[in-house]
């Protein structure tokens, strides 16, 4: 449960304070990645079950 907390503690788009540029840019990348990746195990359960 732990880990489901953190992760929905990083996709929650609050703003990043004290970053540069890049670093905000990577962790909207990042963000994409985590839900394009939980969509994608999502669908995996569904067609498996």
């Amino acid at each position: 449960m732990e880990v489901l907390r953190k992760i929905a503690s990083y996709l929650s788009f609050k703003k990043d304070t004290g970053e540069g540029s890049f670093i905000k840019s990577m962790h909207i990348i990042n963000k994409i990645s985590i839900i394009t990746f939980l969509i994608a195990i999502i669908i995996l359960i569904i067609k498996i079950t």
